[in-house]
């Protein structure tokens, strides 16, 4: 992307529009992606308990929560089990089983397959009514909208011109869209943890673009040295989030399906924010620097 050498600065100025060919074909492979999972499950995501309403049973113990995911599954198909482990040894101290099913029911069924009694000394019990779930989710997603409202509001009073705000929408709403597809291939359960990571990703995506679109139209110098001196600050605070959440999601990987959750769609929201940035939107404010011979 620098102009360190005559010839790479000649392949870039030669391929950055195609470039934004690659991009284009990205997002609507995202988005068709979404609108056939939508049709086929009447949401772009698939929700956990928390969004959905149902039971959570929790169990002290070792047992193997595949081989119980596996057998309750017989009669509960959306039933499924993680192991709770001790977050500085990583040993294991529980498990917990979520399903739709009703407590009575899933209760019982545990008692039958583990052969014990559930007390409040060895287990606990929470119950979410669809109603409230669904409540909730709503008021999430409304949450999630008003936030990229919001940021889209902040970017045009700073920027003042249509060209230069939507191109940092648009380089966001592309990372939340490819995430959101990903997330659904990768067969994740979104809880509420899985949308406050949607919305620090919002704030995340825009700190680039932003970068971005003030040293390209407003710095010093060629097109070509304005991004590469972006380039070089803004994938350095990219890379350094990247590592910082993985390191997290390292140590919380077994231990913390809330926050590994938060780690992952965060880890994948990055790498999509690597593409969208130095990628659609340099090539798309090249295009206008230059239409506007801003050199």
């Amino acid at each position: 992307m620098a102009e360190n050498t005559v010839s790479h600065k000649s392949w870039y100025d030669r391929t950055y529009k195609y470039q934004l060919i690659l991009s284009v074909i990205a997002l609507a492979l995202a988005l068709g992606y979404l609108a056939f999972f939508y049709s086929a499950n009447g949401d772009i995501i698939h929700k956990d308990i928390s969004l959905t309403g149902g039971t959570t049973i929790t169990v002290s113990g070792a047992n193997s929560p595949e081989e119980i995911q596996n057998a309750l599954r017989a009669r509960f198909p959306d039933a499924t089990a993680r192991s709770i482990s001790n977050i500085r040894t990583g040993e294991q101290i529980g498990f917990f089983v979520e399903s739709t099913a009703s407590a009575e029911e899933l209760k019982s069924a545990l008692e039958e397959l583990l052969g014990v009694k559930l007390t409040q000394e060895n287990s606990s019990v929470e119950f979410t009514g669809s109603a409230l779930s669904s409540s909730f989710y709503k008021q999430l997603r409304i949450a999630v909208l008003i936030a990229f409202i919001g940021m889209g509001l902040v970017v045009f009073v700073i920027f003042r011109t249509p060209f230069r705000s939507l191109s940092i929408i648009a380089a966001g709403f592309a990372d939340i869209v490819m995430t959101l597809a990903l997330i659904d291939i990768l067969g994740m359960q979104i809880s509420l943890a899985g949308i406050v990571a949607l919305l620090m990703l919002i704030g995340y995506a825009v700190d680039t673009d932003m970068l971005l679109t003030t040293r390209v139209l407003r710095g010093e110098g060629s097109i070509n040295s304005r991004i590469s001196g972006a380039f070089k600050t803004g994938i350095t605070m990219t890379l350094t989030a990247i590592v910082a959440i993985g390191v997290s999601l390292f140590f919380v990987y077994g231990n913390s399906e809330t926050l590994r959750q938060m780690f992952t769609i965060l880890l994948i929201g990055l790498g999509f924010d690597i593409f969208n940035t130095w990628v659609t939107n340099a090539a798309l404010l090249k295009w206008y620097a230059e239409a506007k011979r801003l050199t």
